[in-house]
């Protein structure tokens, strides 16, 4: 059993794959408490359900674009079993997870998000780092920036560890409403960055505020 937030057919937001249509299935419960998080609704609200069912209602929707989201989807262990039975259906799977639990379980085909959390964020300290390198070179790393310490926190982090040639794209997002998006490209622009200036695109869309999207 998997305990679900929700479920919804929208325009991906983020990464590579941004724009495209996709179904999102989100999981209830995440252990971090990100100051800028946007779906804290996520921590506690959800339903039991089965992942047959899951898949019942993700199949429904004939897209073979599928993100686990959350919350923290790692932190139920039933998302492994779904994970591999989506990827079995022959979908593109996304998993979309904050950085700071190991995936070394997730199945290799899936395409990790992981997020590398900056100071801004009020949880750098829980990077679970040996995740970077557990990577497959289609796998995406974001950072969600909210001001110029942040910024040169994810630069560091980038130069460091050459993020950019370990997997497909390295992603800088600043927080919706908090840091200018031009700013931020001017600092990457400045820098001349291997990285991907990411917008969430679905705020844009439908607002920032609108669930479901």
């Amino acid at each position: 059993m998997l305990t679900i937030n929700e479920i919804f057919y929208s325009i991906q937001g983020e990464s590579t794959y941004a724009g495209r249509p996709c179904v999102f299935i989100r999981l209830t419960a995440c252990d971090l408490r990100c100051t800028w998080c946007d779906t804290t609704y996520a921590f506690y609200e959800g339903r039991k359900v089965s992942v047959d069912e899951v898949l019942r209602q993700a199949e429904a929707y004939n897209c073979s674009l599928v993100e686990l989201t959350g919350g923290e989807p790692l932190l139920q262990e039933d998302v492994y079993p779904l994970m591999d039975r989506l990827l079995a259906s022959g979908n593109t799977v996304l998993l979309e997870t904050g950085g700071h639990v190991d995936v070394g379980k997730v199945p290799p085909a899936v395409v990790k998000l992981i997020d590398v959390k900056c100071p801004g964020s009020g949880e750098a300290d829980r990077n679970h780092w040996d995740n970077l390198v557990k990577m497959q070179p289609h796998d995406q790393v974001k950072f969600v920036i909210r001001d110029r310490p942040d910024y040169e926190y994810a630069r560091g982090t980038l130069c460091q560890r050459r993020l950019d040639r370990q997997c497909a794209a390295v992603l800088f997002s600043p927080v919706h409403g908090l840091l200018d998006p031009r700013v931020l490209s001017e600092w990457v622009l400045e820098d001349r960055l291997p990285v991907r200036v990411q917008l969430q695109l679905h705020k844009y869309i439908w607002g920032p505020d609108v669930r479901g999207v």
